[in-house]
């Protein structure tokens, strides 16, 4: 885009066309309201100012910012959360968008904290690309995916956690009460009490409210069961839909291939190398030498959820794969740990997930590195 000047005399029509200055944006993203600043490429800050985190609001920010001149791209602080309305509205607009980490905490010492400079120093990431990430792309099915794997993850926390009430409550009921349902298996003792019809019109009784509160607790259980069956007939077409090449792998199923299209997002592009998606999912060793000592240390960063899948998806193919099995034998009897082999195997399992996710990259395989001989 460019201006145009016109001299102020009259009859000269002579006009000289300026570039627009370009700009960079960044947001320090709130419940109620975002703090955005602009800042040009001597990392000037233009202006800041504070906006409403409705539709009116995002349109009124993106106006503002291009007021200053052309907005080439902008840094959002928790494009996942508070963020993730905002980062919709300019993606649609065809805003670049990056993700900014959080300040580096020594700056942050030495230069305080407030809603204006996080949003200045969003902006200067966005600037240099420094600090920054492609957010996920959250509109798509597999954003519908990672809803609905949350409300299935939640109902079966809850649904053990019932369980884990009702056995703890059984243990100090009275007698009357226990000797009832001892000796039941789970589902046994679920059904039994859930079908108990106590009188509640003496709930002072200690029997009774026993037996009121443990009825409720199995029939929470039996609720929360029918709500994660009607989740997974959800997800279940919908995974087969999206990575029917992730299924036909040997130790991953529903739940590790739904995991790792959550992991990669509708946009897994953003993922430039195999490298990248296994230190995303925390399988990629970092190195930890020094001088003569020459070792790695395991990655406790990452998408730990990811990182489970893989371990759960290791742990069956060591069971069933004759191939790992093998793989296990030979790393054994050059001594290494079985915690060790696993997380080769992982690391290895994470590189073939991303070929499948990304069926367009080229796999280059590394050429075995050969010992040089002396001539």
């Amino acid at each position: 885009m460019t201006r145009i000047a016109e001299n102020a005399q009259p009859g000269q029509r002579r006009a000289r066309r300026v570039p627009e200055r370009v700009v960079y944006g960044g947001v320090d993203t709130h419940k109620e309201l975002h703090v955005a600043a602009v800042v040009d490429a001597g990392e000037t800050v233009l202006g800041t100012r504070s906006f409403s985190t409705t539709r009116a609001g995002y349109r009124a920010l993106l106006a503002w910012a291009g007021e200053y001149g052309q907005l080439a791209r902008i840094g959002v602080e928790g494009t996942g959360s508070y963020g993730a309305g905002l980062t919709r509205h300019l993606a649609k607009a065809g805003v670049t968008v990056l993700e900014v980490d959080r300040p580096d905490r020594s700056d942050r010492r030495r230069k305080g904290k407030d809603d204006d400079l996080d949003a200045i120093n969003a902006a200067r990431a966005a600037l240099h690309n420094h600090r920054t990430t492609i957010p996920k792309s959250k509109d798509g099915a597999v954003g519908a995916l990672r809803v609905l794997r949350t409300a299935r993850a939640q109902a079966v926390r809850e649904r053990r956690n019932a369980l884990q009430l009702l056995r703890m409550t059984i243990v100090a009921a009275p007698d009357e009460v226990r000797d009832h349902v001892r000796n039941l298996t789970r589902m046994q003792l679920i059904r039994v009490v859930a079908a108990w019809r106590p009188d509640v019109s003496n709930a002072a009784d200690p029997i009774t409210a026993y037996r009121v509160g443990l009825k409720s607790m199995a029939r929470r259980y039996l609720e929360l069961t029918d709500e994660i069956t009607g989740l997974d007939d959800l997800i279940t077409p919908l995974v087969e839909a999206l990575a029917p090449q992730l299924l036909a792998r040997l130790g991953i199923g529903i739940e590790i291939a739904g995991q790792m299209l959550v992991t990669a997002g509708d946009n897994p592009a953003r993922m430039k190398s195999e490298a990248g998606f296994a230190m995303l999912c925390g399988v990629a060793p970092l190195p930890a030498s020094s001088g003569m000592t020459q070792r790695h240390r395991l990655n406790r960063g990452g998408d730990r959820q990811a990182n489970r899948a893989l371990h759960l998806a290791v742990v069956s193919r060591i069971r069933m794969d004759p191939k790992t099995q093998a793989y296990m034998a030979r790393k054994t009897a050059e001594g290494h740990s079985k915690l060790e082999i696993i997380r080769c195997l992982k690391r290895y399992l994470a590189r073939e997930i991303y070929y499948l996710l990304n069926p367009g990259q080229q796999h280059i395989a590394r050429r075995p590195y050969r010992r040089r001989t002396a001539a």
